[in-house]
């Protein structure tokens, strides 16, 4: 299994849950739909005063899809980052999952704390009721609701226990290191570019080359740089997670947000801006404290308030080695890597675990710059803070995170004084950066979502469309089942120390050596090797007699079957009525007195014999072997 991400989407069809208790502002009507009467959708419903009906109950999540496929049967799972693993307890617990988790140590690390984060989120504010009952009716919904993709399928978050238990099944790995996978194939996990320990996956099937891009980024921020090396030439590339803000320039929505906090600070408004507890917020706080500091507003502080702030400010600062050359640099001066670090120290940076603790208000010192989460505004910090400042016209709120639509985020706070800006930035390859890097690796195969190849958002622009010549493409959407033929037509099978030494190659001619060699063809866990015919196969009493006839035989067959030859044969042995149909590979003899059937092609002999007759069978077989070249 490639990732297991958590469509946290289906989160902005429920009320907001706040993390103050009693602190619940009435902006919601019960909402029941018109001409309908029925008890049990009684309270399940609200109506905020955007017009937009909202779901009265703990929010669900939308989970990876569980008719697909059986968790149970699932070997391995391959995580390419922290934002790409926030399913995984919905995968491993209470499943009959019993494989194993790969991914690196900054994924298990950080992605713990996107965890911890999310369910202290949620069960800090517990929801009575869960309603279930609207599910039923979402034909009399008003949009989105009425929208919803299977909502029988949401559920409610897991518990940290579940979090605890599965990522036990976690194996850390480094980059470039080869992990076998029950024989059958090797991975490698090389650098994206993305974020702390982000990877693609590099999948080696025999001869055959098969290469994962998620999240990828080719711009110079935080992480190692992407490693594009090893996924050159590869036979099919499976291609996902490009940016969700394709019209967006990064560089130009940060340098957008930090003239919008700089306005608003000047004017003594605060600004609160939702993220996540890693990531984008690390070059946030580097680049806006620098852009404060030369705009003459450096002693305005900022304020990091997370359950798992404290380390996640820690880890970002002892992971060096995952981290752009120009950041493992400042760790051996000795320099923090990261400037927040020195932000903290100075009192600039200040973290607090949650919104409603005496330390945070005891210190809030407005105008201020806050960032909290989650970014879809229905839980956390942040709900607290668009209901507290939400009311002055001064303050603003700054989206970053381009996952949740900003407008279906704040309907639920409407009307709203406070003003609301959108610059989302993500820092995955966008559609022109993609060309380029499939240009440069030419893959084979190119497997990707059906909206890159026809987006629906900018269909009238072609510049955010995957160029799909020069290659084959296959497009695959949520639930289908893609089929994709690979033709491995060899297998590496090593010969052991010993047959190498046994093997002696004479010149049949200028610049061409051959041996011949009889050996024992080991498999196991799909795995080959030869080895030398042991003295205890040789003094086996049950070993069959055509068997050592066949390990000590002087000759070796090889070319294709000489027909006129082989029916003469089958004459000799008294078979007389031989029918042969010619097909587009070779033809088919059919001996219906033997019940015997035998499919001829360019490449092989296919026997099919009904008769229980051990004796006839070797003696088929026999015929066939004269009937070819020997050497």
């Amino acid at each position: 299994m490639l990732d297991c991400g958590l469509s946290a989407h289906s989160v902005l069809n429920f009320l907001p849950l706040y993390p103050i208790p009693d602190w619940k502002p009435n902006k919601a009507a019960a909402w029941i739909p018109k001409n309908f009467s029925d008890p049990q959708i009684e309270g399940e419903l609200n109506e905020c005063m955007a017009n937009q009906v909202l779901v009265n109950s703990a929010p669900e999540f939308m989970t990876p899809l569980t008719k697909l496929v059986d968790f149970a049967d699932i070997d391995v799972i391959l995580v390419s980052n922290y934002m790409t693993m926030l399913a995984l307890p919905f995968i491993t617990e209470n499943t009959g999952f019993k494989g194993v988790v790969y991914m690196t140590e900054p994924t298990l690390h950080i992605g713990k704390l996107f965890l911890e984060e999310l369910v202290d989120f949620v069960e800090q504010s517990p929801k009575p009721n869960v309603a279930k009952y609207w599910k039923e009716i979402l034909h009399l919904l008003p949009p989105p609701l009425c929208n919803s993709f299977k909502p029988y399928t949401w559920k409610q978050l897991y518990s940290l226990a579940q979090v605890h238990s599965s990522l036990t099944r976690v194996q850390m790995i480094s980059y470039d290191q080869k992990i076998e996978i029950t024989g059958a194939l090797t991975v490698t996990a090389v650098s994206s570019g993305y974020c702390l320990g982000s990877s693609n996956w590099v999948i080696y099937l025999e001869s055959k080359k098969l290469v994962y891009v998620s999240n990828t980024s080719t711009l110079t921020t935080h992480p190692r740089p992407m490693d594009q090396v090893n996924l050159k030439n590869a036979d099919l590339m499976l291609l996902s997670s490009l940016t969700q803000a394709p019209a967006a320039n990064p560089d130009s929505m940060l340098g957008e947000l930090c003239l919008s906090v700089a306005v608003t600070l000047r004017n003594n408004g605060s600004v609160l801006i939702p993220c996540y507890p890693s990531g984008v917020v690390y070059d946030l706080f580097e680049c806006l404290s620098s852009h404060l500091e030369s705009t003459a507003l450096g002693q305005i502080p900022m304020y990091f308030i997370s359950p798992v702030a404290h380390n996640s400010l820690e880890y970002s600062n002892i992971l060096a080695e995952w981290l752009s050359q120009s950041k493992q640099n400042k760790v051996y001066f000795p320099e923090e890597p990261f400037p927040h670090a020195q932000l903290v120290k100075s009192g600039r940076l200040k973290h607090f675990k949650h919104v409603y603790t005496d330390d945070l208000w005891n210190d809030l010192r407005q105008p201020c710059v806050v960032f909290c989460g989650h970014p879809s505004l229905r839980f956390g910090d942040v709900v607290h803070f668009v209901e507290y400042w939400g009311t002055n016209p001064l303050n603003t709120i700054i989206f970053t995170e381009p996952e949740f639509p900003y407008l279906e985020a704040l309907a639920p706070f409407q009307p709203l004084a406070m003003k609301a800006m959108h610059c989302p930035i993500d820092t995955s390859m966008n559609f022109t950066q993609a060309n380029k890097m499939i240009k440069d690796l030419k893959p084979a195969v190119l497997i990707l979502p059906e909206r890159y190849a026809f987006p629906t958002s900018y269909s009238h622009k072609n510049e955010f469309v995957i160029d799909q010549t020069d290659r084959k493409v296959l497009t695959i959407k949520r639930g289908e089942v893609l089929s994709e033929k690979l033709d491995i037509k060899t297998v590496n099978v090593p010969f052991s120390t010993e047959m190498v030494v046994s093997v002696t190659l004479n010149e049949l001619q200028s610049g061409l050596k051959a041996s011949t060699f009889t050996a024992v063809l080991d498999t196991k866990d799909n795995k080959y090797k030869l080895d030398i015919l042991r003295d205890n196969i040789l003094e086996n009493k049950s070993t069959e007699p055509y068997l050592l006839e066949t390990l000590f035989k002087k000759t070796y067959e090889y070319g294709q079957l000489d027909i006129d030859r082989f029916l003469r044969a089958l004459t000799n042995e008294g078979v007389s009525d031989p029918k042969i149909e010619h097909n587009a590979h070779g033809y088919t003899i059919h001996l219906k007195s033997e019940d015997t059937l035998i499919q001829v092609d360019d490449k092989s002999t296919h026997i099919f014999c009904e008769k229980m007759d051990k004796n006839w069978r070797l003696k088929l077989r026999t015929i066939v072997m004269d009937c070819l070249d020997s050497f």
